[in-house]
């Protein structure tokens, strides 16, 4: 892959103005402490601070950076093909409280953006789900009709505003894309400004669920909280044993320019081709930012770099003016049983709260986690709090063949990849790295860069020991059973993962 094909920043965070926060370096006694400075954990602080509750921030990189960083940006209900399953799965009452949950954070979100003035490139839009393939219109009539009757503004159509013919789609009106950086780095400017504390590089290793509950964290500082939210995307802690029913999944980014009438006029996603996202965002000039998502995969299996150039292939075979400028990658977590968890974290917490699971759909669902736990933290109720309790039991019963496929591919990983066979060091090339056996039994981390220095880390994964394997087109390590990812040197790019990958000669 040439260097202009290589994974790199995302487009968001290129184009929005950086505000630091400093690391927390000195014992610290709040109402609220919120970890995680993604939409989630940044919505929850916010509306917590506007409550009259003292709240802290602690992020361990940098705020809106991660996970929402790279997200694609539509603020929808409208979630692929959702209510006809939970039509089935929970029931109409079930499946209009998932659109009516979903549906408000649309509301509260334009809501914030209009209070406090954000220009964060707000724009109301039309959502679709469509597909190609005639087999599938049977499944979007179905889809459209659960939709309606869970209250959206959802028909079947079999006309679009993408430059190619559908077999059909489900279009929901009065739907919305935004810039999410400008927006967040906006929220917390307001946070502050209204006595809410914002700590980056502060990564939380523990937490004591006393009243009140303890966080220690990387800089020896203690964090004092009456309740603490868990909003790091995959929880960091595994006391809920929430990782046995999360499914993470990584998904490829090409954005770039085309002429503004080319312009599809919608936001747009099909479940076939291993998925394609299609939306646009306003640019400079004539020109529209076109953003294509697809290409899913596991962390730490298959081969990006491949999927890059095949989702490339395919934004400009059917955007043939499309110029990319962009290419990146997110990151998601699935759970087995559809609906996001958010709400108290295990059955005997009393002020630990979680929110995760959001399918790749976390703008209105961290949004909606944000109002939701306010609510319960300061003694409200909302009528959704049982849909997304985390607690529940007869949904994850009801779907057990999702969470035991999900297991039994963690424990495939777990084992079959320290059978695998290792490639000698001496013939990996620069700008990749490998799984390589040491001493006979030891498994390390080898990357070898640019200018031919080898580095090495252990391979085992701090979370729970699955072995790592090498993305090349993000030159990072990934753990296929839970989601970690580290950089070249070990240090961590993401959850659930707190601590970096030691070091090792070679």
């Amino acid at each position: 892959m040439s260097e202009k094909q290589q994974v790199s920043s995302s487009y968001w965070m290129e184009t929005a103005p950086d505000g630091r926060h400093p690391a927390l370096t000195e014992d610290l006694d709040v109402d609220v402490a919120v970890i995680g400075a993604g939409i989630a954990g940044l919505s929850t602080a916010w509306e917590l601070t506007r409550a009259g509750r003292s709240v802290a921030v602690l992020e361990a990189g940098r705020v809106a950076a991660s996970v929402t960083g790279h997200t694609t940006a539509k603020v929808t209900a409208l979630h692929t093909l959702v209510y006809d399953k939970l039509r089935r799965t929970r029931g109409p009452e079930g499946a209009r409280l998932y659109a009516r949950s979903q549906s408000e954070a649309i509301e509260r979100a334009a809501g914030i953006a209009g209070e406090l003035g954000i220009d964060c490139d707000w724009e109301a839009r039309s959502a679709y789900t469509y597909a190609c393939d005639p087999g599938r219109v049977d499944e979007l009539r179905a889809e459209a009709r659960a939709a309606a009757e869970a209250g959206l503004p959802a028909t079947f159509v079999e006309e679009t505003g993408l430059p190619f013919p559908v077999a059909g789609a489900v279009r929901a009106t009065g739907q919305a894309q935004f810039h999410p950086r400008k927006y967040l780095l906006a929220l917390a400017a307001d946070l502050v400004e209204h006595g809410g504390r914002i700590f980056e590089d502060t990564t939380v290793l523990g937490m004591d669920e006393g009243e009140p509950c303890r966080l220690s964290t990387t800089t020896g500082a203690t964090v004092r909280a009456r309740d603490v939210v868990v909003a790091t995307h995959y929880p960091i802690f595994d006391r809920a044993l929430l990782f046995t029913r999360l499914t993470p999944k990584r998904e490829l980014v090409v954005a770039g320019t085309i002429p503004a009438d080319q312009d599809p006029d919608g936001m747009f996603i099909t479940p076939d081709e291993n998925t394609r996202s299609v939306r646009t965002a306003p640019y400079e000039g004539d020109r529209r930012l076109l953003i294509v998502t697809g290409e899913h995969f596991t962390p730490g299996t298959g081969d990006p770099r491949a999927g890059v150039e095949r989702l490339t292939a395919w934004a400009t075979e059917h955007f043939p003016d499309l110029d990319v400028t962009h290419r990146w990658a997110t990151q998601d977590n699935s759970p087995t049983d559809t609906v996001p968890m958010v709400g108290l974290l295990h059955p005997g917490a009393r002020h630990a709260y979680v929110a995760t699971g959001f399918g790749g759909w976390g703008m209105t669902g961290g949004i909606m986690a944000g109002s939701l736990l306010a609510a319960q933290i300061t003694g409200e109720e909302r009528e959704w709090s049982g849909l997304y309790d985390p607690r529940r039991l007869k949904p994850a019963v009801r779907e057990a063949p999702s969470f035991l496929k999900t297991q039994a591919k963690v424990a495939g990983h777990f084992v079959g990849d320290r059978l695998r066979p290792s490639p000698p060091v001496e013939s990996l090339p620069p700008g990749e790295g490998a799984v390589v056996r040491a001493d006979g039994h030891h498994r390390l981390a080898v990357f070898r860069d640019d200018d031919g220095t080898l580095h090495a880390v252990s391979a085992r994964c701090t979370h729970l020991g699955c072995l790592v394997a090498f993305n090349s087109a993000e030159r990072a390590w990934e753990c296929p059973c839970h989601g970690s990812r580290f950089d070249t040197d070990g240090k961590v790019i993401q959850g659930p993962a707190t601590k970096p990958l030691e070091q090792r000669d070679i």
